[in-house]
């Protein structure tokens, strides 16, 4: 397959700056992948769309404030994002510019926290970096750290306000566990009332947790995508939530991810174990068309980047041509695109 092949032009106003004033305002579209039917919907009617024969899992992963602004000896301003934790206090992490950057360089981020890049990993201009601080580092980092929103939210102005409205509407109604340097940005249309209503139905959920690294939502830069790698990322099934699973599938319900982190969790536990195990484990699984899913029926996603490994997953999920039906129906109802942007069901 061709990279090309997952190409599509988006209208640049479509990328979403902002999210819905509601969550659950967001527009869905619904994909019937029995009929071929699509319908325009809002996020608030996917209440009439699951039932007692459904399970919901969610991915209840917590977005760290991993973006840090800083300086170097010579006053330059550095940026540091940090990627993922590695043995005692060194991360993998970027750095821009990097550079000027050496090995031992102090990056000062605040009187209490600092940056000392070790080494360049191989991984696009990924370094190695020691964090120096004081105290316990995740209350340190949430006083110095800021949420990293993607790099397609271009934003004109920032404010403190603006920031806080971040901090609240880039992480979902459920999150829980940090560790994610980007949001699981499907399971961002839900509140608290809609997971109430399914409940109240019968609906069974469970919750699963996949740590977001960048990998996730990078292009696929190869021409040829086979030859595509994908950056691993760390998950974790509880005895709990693999018993709810486990016994959903054997009652016949579908099951219904939020959000492709979930799907692969849950297909690369599949894929190891046979069946939805409580495990620790790290998922590498590069799902595209025409792969066979062992575990989910359907799936609440967002729309995706051109070219990338999600587009490639939901193709795989709905087929490919249906999948770019939609995508060009979308763009002509001017959905909005991307992580703040509006959803669609796949069923």
């Amino acid at each position: 397959m061709n990279i090309s092949e997952f190409d599509y032009n988006l209208p640049e106003n479509l990328i979403a700056q902002m999210p819905a004033s509601k969550r659950e305002n967001s527009k869905m579209l619904v994909l019937n992948r029995v009929n071929k039917s699509i319908e325009h919907k809002h996020f608030y009617d996917i209440v009439d769309y699951i039932d007692k024969n459904s399970i919901l899992v969610l991915n209840n992963t917590k977005v760290l404030p991993a973006r840090l602004y800083g300086t170097k000896e010579t006053g330059a301003k550095i940026e540091v994002f940090l990627l993922e934790p590695k043995q005692g206090n060194t991360w993998s992490a970027l750095i821009k510019p990097s550079k000027r950057i050496k090995p031992d360089t102090v990056i000062t981020i605040s009187d209490e926290f600092s940056v000392s890049p070790i080494k360049r990993l191989e991984d696009d201009g990924e370094w190695l970096v020691e964090l120096i601080y004081q105290g316990d580092f995740y209350e340190v980092l949430h006083r110095v750290g800021n949420i990293p929103l993607p790099p397609y939210i271009e934003r004109k102005l920032s404010s403190q306000e603006l920031e806080q409205f971040d901090n609240e509407r880039y992480q979902t109604v459920y999150a829980k566990d940090e560790g994610s340097v980007a949001a699981p940005t499907a399971g961002l249309h839900f509140t608290k009332e809609i997971l109430q209503k399914l409940k109240d139905k019968g609906v069974e959920i469970a919750y699963v947790t996949l740590n977001v690294g960048l990998g996730t939502f990078r292009p696929v830069k190869c021409e040829n995508v086979l030859d595509h790698k994908m950056h691993s990322e760390t998950f974790e099934i509880t005895q709990d939530a693999a018993d709810i699973i486990n016994k959903a599938k054997q009652q016949g319900k579908k099951l219904i991810a939020v959000g492709t982190t979930t799907v692969r969790t849950l297909e690369t536990a599949y894929q190891k174990f046979g069946c939805i195990k409580a495990c620790k484990d790290n998922s590498e699984l590069f799902i595209y068309p025409p792969y066979e899913f062992k575990v989910v029926d359907n799936l609440i996603t967002n729309f995706h980047l051109p070219k990338s490994t999600l587009l490639m997953l939901v193709s795989a999920l709905a087929g490919k041509d249906f999948i770019f039906e939609a995508y060009q129906q979308a763009i002509k109802n001017n959905y909005r695109f991307f992580s703040y942007g509006d959803c669609m069901y796949i069923k």
